[in-house]
């Protein structure tokens, strides 16, 4: 795992690695039959971090390392996940997600000396519980968003969601309390 918000490179052989170990895990998940569910639950388990009952996320589902996911109990994904996750993003319960989603915890410096020796940093993403999630929406690093919300499709949620609202926007606010 990456040190939240201090530079790391990406590009050191364990990270590489870890990589590389997620992204075949991936491919031969999105490969796997839709109706040989065991084996699909099984291979979830063996890329993430944490898992609770009933997980299901339809292929194609890509991720950097999957051991910084955890995932609640009751979690459904639409078609084209993607997790960048050297920082861990923690789901709650009862999430649902709609399709082509995006959650993003690695960051670039603004600094262009740095940023063009390739490092970068990554910030935490939590999801609450009884979350549902529109399609085509992206999550930012270092973002919170609380329990029973709606996040509008194409929405991409730059700042933490309180609890009990629906968001929807580029960048995402609130539009009505629940």
């Amino acid at each position: 795992m990456c040190k939240e918000d201090k530079l790391y490179n990406p590009m050191e052989e364990n990270l590489v690695q870890d990589r590389i170990k997620a992204k075949v895990l991936c491919q031969q998940y999105n490969s796997l039959p839709i109706e040989n569910t065991e084996q699909r639950i099984s291979f979830l388990k063996q890329i993430l971090g944490k898992t609770g009952e009933m997980v299901y996320i339809e292929p194609n589902f890509f991720c950097d390392y999957g051991y910084n996911i955890e995932v609640g109990k009751n979690f459904y994904s639409n078609h084209n996940l993607v997790i960048l996750d050297p920082a861990k993003v923690i789901f709650g319960d009862n999430v649902f997600i709609g399709p082509n989603y995006g959650f993003y915890t690695a960051e670039h410096p603004f600094d262009v000396q740095t940023r063009n020796q390739g490092l970068e940093y990554a910030r935490p993403i939590t999801i609450g519980n009884n979350v549902w999630i529109g399609g085509g929406v992206n999550v930012l690093s270092g973002v919170t968003v609380g329990d029973n919300v709606v996040i509008g499709a194409g929405s991409v949620v730059t700042k933490d969601v309180p609890n009990d609202v629906v968001v929807a926007g580029n960048p995402a606010k609130i539009i009505r309390n629940l």
